[in-house]
């Protein structure tokens, strides 16, 4: 018998490295996993959904809701890149990654916050070193993960009292579609700069969400780094 036995979870971006090994760490822990991907993959509980779309996402919530009974997890995973040195990022593309990085969690929280109240479940936000520290050309990017990090603290001094935990997790270099698009020079000046001397396994990443659903019960508005021990 798994610990989430019988709990219900939404993984937004659950197509992608990091959000796909969640679900199935979730799912081999059983629960019953719900993915919500910005396109069809023809995955089992898959719901096509635009997450900066505020009507989409409350139709789609009450849909798993109707279909599921509850929802005790949400996983705000998705997020996209759009890179460029500040002086040449356009406005959309500063526009497009904070609606989809930031606003869509938020979006997500508001659409599954009382069933989550009601159930005393857990959200989990999935940030990003640069979040912490910033990085050159990722200003958009660093912008909307910062803004994650400050949701989570904000919701779990919210949301503690009534036995909801919200964390944060913030990934330095994983072996993802994304990382793997990296021009091999920068791809070798990062290893250089991670004391293991490698990149993160998206299955690494999703056990600590596991651990953080399943097992750490009185650990609430952290945000837990997981960059193999990176010098930013």
């Amino acid at each position: 018998m798994g610990k989430l036995d019988g709990k219900v979870a939404i993984v937004t971006g659950a197509s992608g490295g990091i959000g796909r090994a969640i679900a199935k760490e979730l799912s081999d822990e059983g629960a019953v996993v719900i993915g919500f991907n910005y396109a069809p993959t023809g995955a089992d509980n898959e719901y096509v959904v635009d997450i900066t779309d505020r009507k989409s996402v409350e139709n789609a919530v009450h849909d798993v809701i109707q279909k599921f009974g509850r929802i005790d997890m949400l996983i705000n995973n998705a997020g996209i890149t759009k890179d460029n040195l500040t002086y040449r990022m356009s406005y959309e593309d500063w526009d497009s990654v904070i609606n989809t990085n930031l606003t869509g969690a938020f979006n997500l929280v508001k659409s599954c916050i009382r069933d989550i109240v009601k159930n005393q479940g857990v959200i989990i936000n999935v940030s990003s070193v640069v979040g912490l520290e910033g990085n050159i050309g990722q200003a958009n990017y660093s912008a909307s993960k910062a803004g994650l990090i400050g949701l989570t603290k904000s919701l779990a001094k919210e949301f503690g009292r009534k036995n909801v935990r919200v964390n944060a997790i913030a990934p330095g270099f994983i072996e993802t579609p994304m990382t793997e698009k990296l021009p091999e020079e920068i791809k070798k000046a990062a290893i250089e700069k991670i004391s293991m001397r490698r990149f993160g396994k998206p299955e690494e990443v999703a056990k600590v969400v596991r651990f953080l659903v399943a097992e750490a019960t009185y650990i609430n508005g952290q945000v837990i780094v997981i960059d193999g021990g990176m010098e930013l």
